[in-house]
């Protein structure tokens, strides 16, 4: 997609929930269909263009009337799951991949997988997702967009600062400048990133997951960045892999699994 044009999505995107939904699965079925037959994914044929100030629902938690026809970009997960029914199961993270690469190469797609993510985020992925968003900031900037609040309705700088926020603290902290410039800057960051700089960018989210962790039975333990360092730096590279954009989320995660560990020492 030229970067320059209005923003534009497919249908089966747009319309009451249950017609979404139907859509999508559809748009799954056919996708897992040609991507067993020839590893590729079939051409969207029709696209609409989005009018100017139109919302777009980007997270489920702001959903509420099924019935109202939206944009509902969120649902893009539902053609995952169709794609992997139709491919019976079988090596779903190739394909899985090949599909957000394919989905990146639009401004929809691009918007969706910067802002929900899927499964652990490497910061190489990570690097890729923001990379693809910035180049349809011009066509993004037209719509409006609720995310997890139905009484908000966000600008694009204001969705990015709410759904990526984790990924210009840790990997650009303390810079000024535009939400549009941050996100450049930690995209190049991420791109370039050593193991160490990674380990350094997770060091600094830590404070913010550990924040959002609200049971931990050895917090204190967790807590200690050296702790953290020695867990962390042991991590096989895969499994550092996972965790090394530095998203909150899978940060959470890992401290959770080390609260569990401990219990089990």
């Amino acid at each position: 997609m030229d970067p320059n044009l209005p923003l534009r999505m497919p249908p089966f995107l747009h319309g009451s929930y249950p017609a979404v939904r139907q859509g999508v699965r559809e748009e799954g079925t056919r996708c897992g269909e040609q991507y067993r037959r020839g590893g590729c994914f079939p051409a969207l044929e029709q696209m609409l263009e989005v009018p100017p100030g139109e919302v777009v629902v980007v997270h489920e938690l702001a959903d509420f009337q099924h019935e109202r026809p939206v944009w509902r970009l969120y649902m893009l997960a539902d053609v995952l799951g169709g794609l992997y029914e139709a491919l019976s199961w079988h090596n779903v993270f190739p394909a899985r991949d090949a599909y957000e690469a394919f989905c990146r190469e639009t401004a929809w797609g691009a918007l969706y997988f910067a802002t929900s993510p899927t499964g652990p985020v490497s910061a190489e992925r990570t690097a890729l997702r923001l990379r693809a968003l910035l180049r349809f900031w011009e066509p993004l900037q037209s719509a409006r967009y609720l995310f997890k609040s139905l009484e908000e309705v966000l600008t694009l700088e204001e969705l990015m600062r709410a759904s990526c926020d984790w990924a210009m603290e840790a990997w650009c902290p303390g810079e000024e400048g535009s939400v549009l410039v941050r996100l450049e800057s930690a995209a190049k960051r991420m791109a370039r990133a050593t193991r160490e700089d990674s380990l350094e960018a997770i060091l600094r989210q830590m404070p913010q997951a550990l924040s959002l962790a609200g049971d931990l039975k050895h917090r204190d333990v967790v807590a200690d960045p050296a702790f953290q360092r020695e867990r962390l730096t042991a991590l096989d590279p895969v499994s550092f892999e996972h965790v090394s954009g530095a998203c909150t989320a899978d940060l959470l995660e890992k401290l959770y699994d080390w609260d569990r560990q401990l219990g089990h020492q």
